[in-house]
């Protein structure tokens, strides 16, 4: 069928041109390949977890079970919804279809953000990891990392899959070598995992559990990218079926790639200042020797860019599908929605590569801080919309349904508000204020145009739905 489907409170006109397709070509292996590359396990362990290595010590680990659980949650709720409502919007054209076009708006804004802030994140983390080989500034690196995944992201998806399932079997191996380097060196018992302390001046301070709840933020960014399976879910043949296996698969493996070395890690470093220090690389180094660190520095190195490509892949797909949607004004629109000789949108893969680029040169406190609030707040809505995902019309379309559906997404809902309530004001003053423009936008632009602008509208399978 090539019909659409379109959201309710966004109907387009029956006159209007048929949204473009992206072409299915990946199958569930090769989505939870992509999808893990997003997660990408072994550099936002090497760059991510030793922030908080330094502000939780001993807890690091059970902060990552806690968001990790939290998780689950939501990945029921990406699963059945990204089902429901099959789009390379991803966030936005689930939460737009269920629960109104201004909320659709206010999360498309957010998982915005996100897209484009996490890869200059990840990517600024190549610097430290060349260092056994060449020395460059961290700016420098994350740029140059992320020019090289735009040139990447206009490559074939297929292809690109290929690339990141290599670059992906390296960064495994070299959180898999952590691991047994740690346990194999351990100078605490596991007992250390449940009394959090943290090296401070002068001594060790404990851990609270307020101190918990403010790096659930951070640690819920840690594993977020299981949400690419809905960004891809467009080019996943048989969605119905595969996009609630990628999504569940990715964060059950994410977790345990992630979670197992920071166990190891926690047991194994030589003291708690060591470990507040975060530099995983001396510790490889001391655990074994320089052949080893500087062997798992460039697996680091390569997980990195492996994470930068996907992430373009993705987060072109966010502004290709708003450009179909009609977000934006008419020549905008045009240019977004380009696709290239590879079936790749080439333009908005441009425009999300090169200003990635140009955020490797910003604050990384500013960008952590956004993008844990963000990811929160787009992780809130979702779950919102999951409520409504069951009335109406939506009851009976065959799509993944959760279990413990509603207590699941109310759960959700209230646990997240809190965790927002525990961020630094800065950081929500920042998300606050790009959401208040965006809200302007909306009010000024969107809304008085909205029989021509902000169609959200999923293509509908070619495939019979799955019960």
């Amino acid at each position: 069928m090539s019909e659409t489907i379109s959201a309710p409170q966004a109907l387009a006109p029956a006159t209007g041109p048929v949204p473009q397709k992206l072409k299915r070509s990946i199958g569930v292996v090769g989505g939870t390949l992509l999808t893990l590359s997003c997660v990408t396990p072994a550099s936002t362990l090497f760059v991510v977890v030793p922030d908080l290595f330094s502000s939780l010590g001993t807890w690091t680990a059970l902060t990552i079970a806690i968001g990790s659980l939290l998780c689950i949650g939501v990945a029921f709720c990406y699963s059945e919804l990204g089902t429901l409502i099959p789009s390379a919007g991803g966030e936005y054209a689930m939460v737009s279809t269920l629960a109104g076009r201004l909320t659709g708006w206010l999360v498309f804004v957010l998982s915005l953000l996100v897209v484009m802030i996490v890869p200059p994140v990840i990517a600024m983390g190549t610097a430290d990891y060349l260092a056994p080989i060449v020395q460059i500034p961290a700016p420098v690196a994350g740029g140059g990392v992320m020019l090289l995944a735009t040139l990447a992201g206009l490559l074939d998806l297929r292809a690109n899959a290929w690339i990141t399932g290599i670059f992906l079997v390296l960064e495994v191996i070299a959180a898999a070598l952590v691991a047994v380097l740690g346990f194999a060196h351990s100078e605490r018992g596991t007992d250390a995992l449940v009394h959090g302390v943290v090296a401070g001046e002068g001594g060790t301070s404990t851990v609270t559990a307020m101190m918990v709840v403010s790096g659930l933020a951070i640690a819920l960014f840690i594993t977020q990218g299981f949400s690419t399976a809905v960004y891809l879910s467009e080019e996943l043949e048989h969605p119905r079926r595969n996009v609630a296996r990628t999504v569940l698969a990715t964060l059950a493996i994410s977790t345990a790639v992630i979670l197992v070395p920071v166990i190891a890690i926690t047991v194994g470093a030589p003291d708690l200042d060591a470990l507040a220090e975060g530099d995983l690389g001396a510790m490889v180094t001391a655990w074994s020797n320089s052949a080893v660190g500087t062997f798992v520095s460039l697996c680091v190195a390569l997980a990195i860019i492996n994470a930068g490509i996907v992430m373009v892949i993705q987060n072109s797909r966010v502004l290709f599908a708003s450009a179909r949607d009609k977000a934006w004004p008419a020549p905008v629109n045009h240019a977004l929605s380009k696709l290239g000789r590879f079936g790749s949108p080439w333009v908005a893969t441009l425009l999300v590569g090169v200003p990635g680029a140009a955020l490797c040169f910003v604050n990384l406190d500013t960008l952590y801080g956004v993008t844990g609030v963000s990811v929160t707040g787009m992780y809130l809505l979702v779950a919102v919309a999951a409520l409504f995902a069951r009335r109406g019309t939506h009851r009976h379309v065959a799509a993944w349904r959760m279990p413990l559906w509603p207590a699941v997404p109310i759960a959700l809902i209230a646990v997240l508000a809190y965790i927002l309530t525990q961020q630094e004001t800065q950081y929500l003053l920042w998300t606050g204020g790009i959401t208040a423009v965006a809200t302007l936008y909306w009010a000024l632009y969107l809304r008085p145009r909205q029989d021509t602008r902000w169609l959200v509208s999923i293509p509908e399978d070619a495939e019979p739905a799955a019960a």
